[in-house]
């Protein structure tokens, strides 16, 4: 019998009415996309309900890896922090550092869909870590695994983050980045994934998960360096 796993998204939630969000808490979506993905979520549901279909939809919250790409905030910050570090980039610009967003690891969530297809019975669930990290965190730890330690200075958009060690400004704000339909506070509850499936969404650690994607653009920086003969 065929089965299907429908990858929804956190964006359903939008503008968040209860934190964290888990299978029962209501959509609001906030963008085209997470508009579309809404339909895609009822379509999956109504084909089960209707047809008895082997039909699910797994709720992914963000998921990152080194292969994530590079127009998405986390490894738009691991490749500045890798060129950066090895002098190929002056600095890095970013939208709202105070958006919150449940960050796990790719690999681990595939495991998740695959669990989600091996139950007697077809089911909807979150698929999150639980546990929450702003845009400055990731950017601040991304440094550090490639030996820069930032400190942030400022507010709002004057907010900075300077190189500790010279005193060099390595990141800033540009509004250009904010999103006009920005949810700023995703945050997921995985219980139902962990007692039903038994799935561990914490496998793979939030700082090990920035390790892995610092380490891989830290790499790729200097094998760009390379290339271009720079010493």
């Amino acid at each position: 019998k065929t089965r299907i796993y429908q990858a929804s998204t956190s964006e359903l939630y939008g503008k968040v009415e209860e934190v964290p969000q888990n299978e029962k808490t209501p959509f609001h979506p906030f963008s085209p996309y997470a508009v579309a993905k809404q339909y895609g979520f009822w379509m999956i549901k109504e084909y089960r309900e209707a047809y008895g279909m082997f039909a699910c939809n797994g709720i992914l919250f963000n998921h990152e890896s080194e292969r994530r790409g590079d127009n998405f905030v986390t490894r738009k910050i691991t490749l500045a922090a890798g060129r950066i570090a090895v002098g190929l980039q002056d600095h890095l610009e970013l939208g709202n550092l105070d958006s919150l967003r449940d960050w796990g690891y790719a690999k681990d969530y595939v495991e998740c869909m695959w669990l989600i297809l091996q139950q007697d019975t077809p089911d909807d669930f979150v698929i999150a870590t639980g546990v929450q990290h702003t845009v400055r965190e990731f950017t601040t730890l991304a440094f550090k695994n490639d030996g820069i330690e930032l400190e942030w200075k400022g507010e709002g958009i004057e907010e900075k983050g300077y190189d500790k060690a010279t005193g060099k400004m390595l990141v800033c704000v540009n509004p250009q980045w904010f999103r006009p339909t920005d949810v700023v506070n995703l945050w997921g509850d995985p219980t139902k994934a962990k007692t039903v499936l038994g799935w561990n969404p914490l496998k793979t650690s939030y700082e090990e998960l920035v390790r892995i994607m610092a380490e891989h653009d830290l790499e790729k920086a200097k094998l760009e360096k390379k290339l271009k003969g720079e010493n």
